[in-house]
């Protein structure tokens, strides 16, 4: 398998990957830092072109899971990578609890340990559900959604596609938050937030306006 990037939340990519037994093939792809080793830890190749990702996936590999935050860009190295053949895989943490009835998981994402998620939960296609979060019944987390350690999402809400919620964010019951949203860390939703927008605060305020996404 190729993990994305080769700093950071890669690392705690790595962890998942080492509890499910997963090393054999391991590598890293990181063409953007000039600092990135030749192996990471000593142990594992860091590839540092598309070119040799896109060796990598003919000859040994076509696996590929993300190890950097950040939805758009992750979107965007997505595109990339499946483009040369790579295929969109999750990593789930096998210290998560996830529970047995009516979730489902879409393709390429990363469930940390410690996440608790109860029952007919849907994470979307590149999902990032850190550290110690909880998703509650009935909920569905669109793509590429990212949850911050210890975000907690109660039952019946909706997120959409690319949005962020900072670390500690709460959102209550039966709440929307819309398409392209930064939740400030520490927030509480307590009421629908719409598409492109920044909230913070307790209650969560809307600050500011994003420029729609345009794919």
């Amino acid at each position: 398998m190729l993990i994305v990037g080769a700093k950071g939340f890669a690392k705690e990519v790595l962890e998942v990957v080492y509890q499910l037994n997963q090393l054999d093939n391991l590598v890293f792809y990181d063409d953007v830092n000039t600092d990135a080793p030749d192996k990471l830890f000593g142990q594992f190749p860091v590839l540092k072109s598309i070119g040799e990702a896109s060796v990598y996936f003919k000859t040994v590999d076509n696996r590929f899971t993300m190890g950097i935050g950040n939805p758009i860009l992750r979107k965007k190295l997505y595109d990339r990578l499946i483009a040369i053949g790579g295929v969109f895989c999750s990593t789930i943490s096998p210290k998560a609890n996830i529970g047995v009835f009516g979730n489902n998981i879409g393709e390429g994402a990363n469930v940390m340990t410690g996440t608790v998620v109860t029952a007919d939960v849907t994470i979307g296609k590149g999902g990032l559900i850190n550290l110690n979060c909880t998703i509650g019944h009935d909920s569905i987390i669109g793509k590429f959604v990212e949850l911050s350690p210890g975000v907690h999402i109660s039952g019946n809400c909706s997120i959409g596609d690319y949005s962020v919620f900072g670390t500690n964010a709460t959102m209550l019951p039966k709440l929307t938050v819309g398409k392209n949203v930064i939740i400030g860390a520490g927030s509480v939703i307590t009421k629908n937030i719409p598409d492109n927008c920044v909230a913070v605060g307790i209650p969560a305020k809307i600050i500011k306006y994003l420029s729609p996404l345009d794919f």
